[in-house]
């Protein structure tokens, strides 16, 4: 009995492990958008800027990580300020690919967290 709960515990926590986001470096994510394409990931890196358009209800800004810099587009809440350290899940999406090259690269924010 003791064995059977251990062994339903274990592949619980594997289940809840394996739905988890990805951490992943943005390098990556630039050099290969089709394998992440839709896929809920997280970056962890410093915002180099933030910007919003008044009246329109989603706000913009990029995260650097060291290898490479995205943009996150985020549905409300305030835009971290420039210059924060932030760890970010989202899904990744692309307005466009052109000639195999993808075109507004950008993280559709789903949870922020400013470190």
């Amino acid at each position: 009995m003791t064995t059977s709960r251990l062994l339903v515990a274990l592949l619980g926590s594997l289940l809840i492990s394996g739905c988890a986001a990805r951490s992943v470096r943005i390098a990556e994510l630039r050099d290969q958008p089709a394998k992440y394409g839709n896929k809920s990931v997280s970056v962890s890196g410093v915002v180099t800027r933030s910007w919003g358009i008044p009246l329109v209800p989603f706000q913009l800004y990029n995260v650097d990580d060291g290898s490479g810099e995205i943009t996150v587009l985020a549905n409300g809440g305030r835009t971290p300020t420039r210059g924060s350290r932030v760890k970010v899940k989202g899904r990744l999406n692309e307005v466009a690919v052109l000639g195999g090259q993808s075109i507004g690269l950008h993280l559709r924010e789903q949870d922020r967290k400013i470190n």
